[in-house]
């Protein structure tokens, strides 16, 4: 049954989503990862794909940016079309100074500035968290690739993307939050919700102290690894 942000059918989504905002990142995951892969959904041009890898039914859909985006696609997926895991693939801007380029986060918690975890449960500062399953198959698969580090914590995810408060970011480093994004604190509260099952797989592609890019070539090789994480981590959770 389509829904007004997904037109597919019963059945034509598997139970686990691997989840990149970018609905381009989405259709190169079906074309070179996924066996089989076929397009059931593209209503305003965002993507999703089903397939198999290694035999298991696997799907792969962009949520754009921002957590009502991600928030929309999310409900939908879960609540209409029979998933039951979600894992976003996307990347981070290191906060915590231990952080490198290429670092692994594995978003073990998701604070926020926006309003959409206060309206989950009026009158508490309600904290959204993933999967544990998930979160550690995740990391121990993180801890087998030769050349990554691995870092499990809290991720910030922001409403605003060029609105820097220095004051903040201290804070929240000075609390343990270890990187930047803005979409993992809306995917653990629709989950958390729909009483299903979600993380955020990170790649550090910048450093919010310190100057250093990563060339597009660097960019596609972490992401490559974050997939194949996301995939590790519904194979054995």
């Amino acid at each position: 049954m389509a829904t007004p942000h997904i037109a597919a059918e019963n059945g034509d989504f598997a139970p686990d989503v691997l989840m990149p905002g970018d609905p381009r990142r989405a259709k190169r995951i079906a074309e070179t990862v996924l066996e089989d892969a076929r397009l059931v959904t593209e209503v305003r041009g965002m993507l999703g794909y089903t397939g198999t890898y290694q035999g298991r039914p696997v799907s792969v859909m962009g949520s754009g940016m921002g957590i009502p985006s991600i928030s929309i696609y999310a409900t939908e997926l879960f609540r209409f079309f029979g998933v039951e895991r979600i894992i976003r693939i996307g990347t981070v801007g290191g906060m915590a100074t231990h952080l490198n380029i290429g670092d692994v986060v594995i978003g073990t918690a998701a604070h926020t500035d926006s309003d959409v975890l206060r309206r989950l449960v009026p009158g508490a500062n309600y904290s959204a968290t993933p999967d544990f399953g998930l979160a550690m198959a995740a990391y121990t698969a993180a801890q087998q690739v030769d050349g990554a580090t691995v870092h499990a914590g809290a991720l910030f995810s922001s409403d605003s993307f060029y609105n820097d408060e220095p004051e903040m970011r201290a804070g929240l480093v000075a609390h343990g939050t270890l990187a930047v994004e803005m979409e993992a604190a809306g995917l653990y509260g629709v989950a958390n919700r729909e009483h299903k099952k979600a993380l955020a797989i990170c790649s550090v592609s910048d450093l919010l102290f310190r100057s250093e890019e990563l060339s597009a070539q660097e960019r596609e090789h972490l992401f490559d690894r974050a997939v194949q994480l996301g995939l590790a981590a519904f194979a054995n959770a």
